[in-house]
C-alpha cells in the first residue's frame, strides 16, 4: 500500500507543470494540410507541439522516439507487461467568438483558457506529470509504461494508423487515454462519417451558387455562407426569419452586390458528439433558403439540410435512428457542407453509432434520398467498443477516482471517440470532472486550473496501481 501523497508531490511541481502547458497551448497545432508536406504530415503545427513534447521528456530525461512526425512515445521501467497511455497533441481549429487569443493562454478567474486546455493538452500534460512524480521518486514499478501522443486525434487518426505500422514494439497490453472525463469512459459507439453527394445544378428563378460550413466533422458548424441570385426583400426576410428563431440566437450577415446575394447565419458550435449542444448554422441557413424558387441539385442540397437534419441529432427524419440497450442511441452531426454550382453539392454526416447499428445499414437507407446522387463512406471507421466493468483496468480506475474524489465510480457509454478504444482492453479516463462545464471544440475552451493539478494527482495514484 502507497503512503505516497500524490496531491502534495503535484503541488510541488504545479509551476513547472503550468510552464510547460502554456508553451504547448502557444502552437496552433490544428491540422493544415495546405502545408503539409513529407516532414509535416499534418502541417506544421502540429509537428511543432510534437516536437516541444519530446523535448520536455528528453530533458526529463526519458529516451524518446519520434515516428516520422506523426506519433512519438517513450518508455519508462521494465516487466512483461506494457500500460499505454495515449494523448494527443493537435486541436480543432479555433474558430471565432472567443474573448482572448486563443493560442495566448490566459488564466480568468481560475480558469485557463486556450485552445487545448481542455482537449487534450491539458490533460496530456497532467499525465506526464503524474508519470515523472513515479519516475522522480523512484518507485518501483512491475510493468513498462509507454507513454503515446499523437497529432491527428481530431481529424482522422492517421496518426495511430501510421504508428501501428511502423511501431518496432508490440501494443501495450491495456492502458486509458486522458481524453474524456472521470469517472470512466469504458464504451465507446462506432464511428463513421457518411457523405451525402447532390448534384451541382440549378434550373429554379432563384440560383445557389455556392455553399460553405463548417470548419471539421466533429465539429457543429458554428455559421454557413451561401452565394444566391434572384431572391428579393433579403434584409426583410433575413430579419422576420431571426425573429422567428429567436431562442436560437441566430445571426446573420448580408452583402449584395453585382446582382448575387452573399448571406451569412450564424449559430453556436459544438462537439459532434454531443450536436444537440450546438445550433447548426449549416441547417437554419438551409431552413431560410428552403423558402425560395430553388430547382434541381441546389433545390434537394437545400431540402436535405432544411427537412431532414434541421435539429435531429438522431437521424429519425433520415430513417436511420436506431437504439441499442446497453450502448444508446445514434448521433448525427452534420459537420461540413459544400455546395458549387460548377460541380456538386456534399454534406459529410458524422455518425456515433451503438452495436446493432451499421455504417452500410445506414448508406443503403441515405442512398434513398431524393436528389442524393451518391452516399460515399469515409475510410476512417470505428467499429463499437466496450470493457466491461469486471475488468481489473476499469475496477482499479474507478478505484482511484472513488478515493480522490469521495464520489461514487460508475461506467459511461459515449458517442465520442478516443484513442482509449485503439487498445483491446484500453479506456477513456479524465480529465472532465462531474459537473466541470464542458467546452471542449467550442470558443473560449477552458480548464479550470485546480482541475488539472487534481486530475494529474488522480492520473499519478492510477499509474502507480495498475502499474505497481
Amino acid at each position: 500500500m502507497t503512503t505516497i501523497d500524490f496531491t502534495a508531490e503535484v503541488e510541488k511541481r504545479k509551476d513547472a507543470l503550468m510552464a510547460d502547458l502554456f508553451n504547448l497551448l502557444r502552437i496552433n497545432s490544428a491540422m493544415d494540410m495546405e502545408h503539409a508536406d513529407a516532414e509535416n504530415p499534418f502541417g506544421p503545427g502540429p509537428r511543432k507541439a510534437l516536437d516541444a513534447f519530446l523535448e520536455i521528456a528528453e530533458r526529463d530525461g526519458y529516451k524518446t522516439k519520434n515516428y516520422d512526425n506523426y506519433v512519438g512515445h517513450f518508455e519508462y521501467g521494465e516487466g512483461d507487461e506494457t500500460l499505454g497511455i495515449i494523448g494527443h497533441l493537435d486541436v480543432v481549429p479555433a474558430g471565432s467568438g472567443w474573448d482572448s487569443n486563443p493560442f495566448e493562454p490566459e488564466i480568468r478567474e481560475g480558469n485557463l483558457y486556450a485552445r487545448g486546455a481542455s482537449d487534450d493538452k491539458g490533460p496530456t500534460v497532467a499525465c506526464y506529470y503524474a508519470l515523472n512524480i513515479l519516475k522522480e521518486l523512484n518507485v518501483p514499478l512491475s510493468k513498462k509504461i509507454r507513454f503515446i501522443v499523437g497529432t491527428n486525434e481530431e481529424t482522422g487518426w492517421a496518426d495511430m494508423d501510421y504508428y501501428f505500422e511502423h511501431c518496432e514494439l508490440p501494443l501495450p497490453d491495456f492502458g486509458f487515454s486522458p481524453d474524456a472525463e472521470f469517472p470512466i469512459i469504458n464504451g465507446e459507439k462506432g464511428n463513421i462519417t457518411e457523405y451525402l453527394h447532390f448534384a451541382g445544378k440549378n434550373a429554379g428563378s432563384v440560383v445557389l451558387h455556392s455553399f460553405k460550413a463548417g470548419l471539421a466533422e466533429n465539429m457543429v458548424p458554428e455559421s454557413a455562407t451561401a452565394v444566391i441570385s434572384g431572391a428579393k426583400n433579403l434584409q426583410v426576410a433575413l430579419e422576420k426569419f431571426v425573429a422567428e428563431h429567436v431562442d436560437k440566437n441566430l445571426r446573420f450577415d448580408l452583402n449584395e452586390e453585382d446582382g448575387k446575394a452573399t448571406i451569412t447565419i450564424y449559430g453556436k458550435s459544438a462537439h459532434g458528439a454531443m450536436p444537440e449542444k450546438g445550433v447548426n448554422g449549416a441547417t437554419y441557413l438551409t431552413l431560410f433558403l428552403n423558402q425560395f424558387d430553388f430547382a434541381d441539385g441546389a433545390a434537394a442540397f437545400i431540402k436535405v439540410g432544411s427537412e431532414k437534419l434541421l435539429e435531429d441529432h438522431e437521424g429519425e427524419k433520415l430513417g436511420i435512428a436506431y437504439v441499442d440497450d446497453l450502448m444508446g442511441n445514434t448521433s448525427m452531426n452534420a459537420g461540413v457542407w459544400s455546395f458549387d454550382e460548377a460541380t456538386e453539392g456534399k454534406i459529410a454526416l458524422n455518425f456515433r453509432f451503438p452495436q446493432g447499428n451499421s455504417p452500410e445499414r445506414m448508406q443503403e437507407i441515405l442512398q434513398k434520398l431524393d436528389g442524393v446522387v451518391e452516399v460515399e463512406l469515409s475510410k476512417h471507421l470505428h467499429t463499437p467498443h466496450y470493457v466491461p466493468m469486471s475488468d481489473p483496468l476499469v475496477s482499479t480506475l474507478i478505484d482511484v477516482y472513488e478515493k480522490h474524489t469521495g464520489l461514487k465510480g460508475y461506467e459511461t457509454i459515449i458517442g465520442g471517440g478516443t484513442f482509449g478504444r485503439l487498445l483491446e482492453r484500453g479506456v477513456a479516463y479524465g480529465a472532465m470532472f462531474e459537473g466541470e462545464q464542458d467546452t471542449m471544440h467550442q470558443a473560449n475552451e477552458f480548464k479550470p486550473v485546480e482541475n488539472i493539478f487534481k486530475a494529474a494527482a488522480i492520473y499519478a495514484e492510477a499509474i502507480y496501481e495498475l502499474a505497481k
